[in-house]
């Protein structure tokens, strides 16, 4: 039972898809946030930054409700592969990946204003890659599902024959670490434990 409002502050089909599964009650409402990020700063605080922003962003809104926004990177070695530019760096990401073990760190922030409640955390799971074929990193990209995301690969649909194995959440990977969330929500009364 859901006890208090809550806002998905992101445009991310995948989050909204998680949370729906969950059967957590919610509504959505893509912030307007820069996603431009200090020089050399460190993945995890990048990404709890940029959640923090797009709560913060839909927040000063609607005080009374809670606000979730988060951020995923891709993290190879010291690299943040963001979203690719076009097929051409999409490819040359799948290939840097391909046959190494690389961190997808998710950032999410919740927020409730009239609260005076921000918590903002990063949730780093470990993906490694099996080595993948040119011709297969040629298919992948074509089929499109490449472009809207970070290090230009889904884990899942038809990027899940790349991922050889992985350590930690699998949600996270996909864009939102929901047994973190859910444990958050929980601990701050905004879902009500049974």
């Amino acid at each position: 039972m859901q006890q208090a409002p809550l806002i998905l502050a992101s445009g991310s089909p995948r989050r909204k898809r998680l949370l729906e599964q969950a059967g957590i009650t919610f509504s959505v409402l893509a912030p307007k946030a820069s996603e431009e990020t200090g020089p050399g700063m460190d993945p995890e605080q990048a990404a709890m930054e940029l959640a923090a922003r797009k709560a913060a962003a839909v927040a000063v809104d609607h005080p009374e409700s809670w606000v979730l926004g988060a951020d995923t990177m891709v993290v190879l070695g010291k690299d943040i592969l963001g979203k690719p530019l076009d097929e051409d760096d999409a490819k040359r990401m799948i290939t840097l990946l391909s046959g190494r073990t690389h961190r997808v760190i998710t950032g999410y922030c919740l927020q409730c204003l009239a609260r005076g409640r921000t918590i903002t955390e990063a949730v780093t799971t470990r993906v490694t890659f099996r080595k993948l074929f040119p011709g297969e990193i040629e298919w992948y990209v074509s089929t499109g599902k490449a472009m809207d995301k970070a290090g230009a690969y889904g884990i899942q649909g038809p990027g899940a024959f790349m991922v050889k194995r992985l350590e930690g959440s699998y949600t996270n990977v996909v864009g939102l670490p929901l047994g973190e969330v859910v444990e958050r929500l929980i601990a701050e009364g905004v879902l009500a434990r049974k």
